[in-house]
């Protein structure tokens, strides 16, 4: 017993270890998937608070400028003030890009660079902005960067005021008092909402670290228990899985041999038992039949294939009616289906398809309330010999079934082998003798 198992378990060894494997695989790549995604977070965090202190500087720097502009004149020291002014606007910009409906992400692009950002930084700044500004730490960090808006506005508005009060010539001194007190006031205001601003960035930094840490710690954890179980699974269903496959390799038969409709035997069985047959000539009289709906693409047409689907296992339960255990009934294709009856006389044949073309006479296909006259085209070859090959046996009952269209349908025409078609009328029922 144990030799048998280890024989068996060679056979499967490559797939055991590909599956032992693969949940390694899977700690892997999610390991890598969450490191990834902290680290653009992370970087994300840290352009933000980057981009921060330039903007702080920057608007620092606007203040000097505009300060020594307003004592001194000089053009030089405002067009410095409007370039160091410039940076925390284009920050401004790109957050109202970020804020519209829908968002304008190459604004905000454009805007981003203007404030100084590395071009590397910009799509974390919009990716972190777009899908994490509802995140309570950054919400807070958003609220501190718009309440900005104002002094920005206002320190734009003063660079404005100065240089027209310097055009017109020097500024009184306690003007040039008042002015550059309220400078001052702006730039502490400044100050305080971006320093507001970086600590919470900071703190929020630090809780999404230890936050992706856990995240790691959790997940790789639950994958280790993962390949524990899965380990455990691949020893328990071992036979489970040995069973499975011997049902698999019968279902793969079944089908290779049927029709997957309406569970007759397929075209493949039909001729390979009708091959058997020939060869066996010692078993008697053959009689094949073969069978055409004549309404089917009528039905199909009018109610569509699920309908058409519907007559054709109605049909093959039919013709499976009151058959003998040697006889074999299957669906060739399409509306087609075939017969196959050893040891059947050729009035035998021809009695029992005329019975057949009278029970789907009288059979009424009924669909979405709509009904329908089923009737068939039955062309029958009676084969008495074995020298007969299968070709010939199925062009035989086939140009009868032929036949049988071209006369007007509904009816049973049968060949007998011979130059023509022979029109045999069948005995009546009760002279038909019992088949063996």
């Amino acid at each position: 017993m144990f030799r048998r198992t280890a024989t068996s378990m060679k056979g499967h060894s490559f797939l055991h270890v590909i599956k032992l494997v693969s949940p390694f695989v899977m700690v892997v790549v999610l390991q890598a998937a969450i490191a990834g995604f902290s680290l653009e977070v992370m970087s994300s965090v840290r352009a933000y608070v980057a981009g921060e202190a330039l903007w702080s500087r920057s608007q620092k720097n606007a203040v000097y400028f505009l300060n020594l502009y307003l004592h001194s004149g000089d053009p030089g020291q405002f067009t410095q003030y409007q370039a160091s002014l410039a940076v925390p606007i284009g920050d401004e910009f790109a957050r109202w890009a970020l804020e519209r409906d829908p968002v304008d992400v190459e604004t905000a692009r454009i805007g981003f660079l203007q404030g100084g950002n590395h071009p590397d930084d910009v799509p974390g700044l919009i990716w972190l902005y777009r899908y994490f500004n509802r995140v309570s730490f950054l919400q807070e960090a958003i609220q501190e960067w718009r309440a900005t808006d104002p002094i920005l506005l206002e320190l734009s508005v003063f660079g404005e005021l100065i240089r027209s009060e310097l055009a017109n010539g020097p500024i009184q001194d306690d003007r040039v008092q008042f002015l550059s007190s309220r400078l001052s006031e702006l730039n502490t205001q400044f100050t305080v909402h971006a320093r507001r601003f970086s600590a919470v960035l900071g703190e929020g930094s630090r809780a999404i670290k230890l936050m992706l840490t856990g995240i790691n710690i959790l997940t790789a954890a639950a994958l280790i228990l993962l390949l524990v179980w899965h380990t455990r699974r691949l020893v328990r269903q071992r036979q489970t899985f040995e069973d499975a496959l011997h049902a698999e390799k019968e279902r793969l038969a079944w089908q290779a041999s049927h029709d997957w409709l309406t569970g007759l035997s397929n075209r493949r069985a039909f001729e390979a038992r009708l091959q058997a047959e020939l060869d066996n000539a010692a078993t008697g009289a053959l009689a094949l039949i073969l069978l055409d709906l004549d309404q089917f693409k009528s039905v199909n047409d009018s109610c569509g294939h699920l309908a058409g689907d519907r007559l054709l296992c109605q049909v093959s339960r039919l013709l499976q009616q009151d058959r003998h255990a040697h006889d074999l009934v299957a669906r060739l294709g399409g509306d087609e289906f075939g017969l196959i009856l050893p040891r059947c006389s050729p009035f035998d044949a021809v009695d029992i398809a005329e019975r057949l073309r009278r029970s789907l006479e009288l059979f009424n296909f009924t669909w979405d309330d709509r009904c329908f006259a089923v009737t068939a085209s039955i062309g029958v070859a009676c084969i008495a010999d074995g020298n007969v090959t299968l070709e010939d046996a199925m062009r035989r009952a086939d140009a009868a079934c032929y036949r049988a269209k071209e006369k007007g349908r509904n009816r049973v025409q049968v060949e007998n082998g011979k130059p023509g078609v022979l029109a045999v009328t069948p005995r009546p029922r009760e002279a038909v003798a019992a088949r063996g």
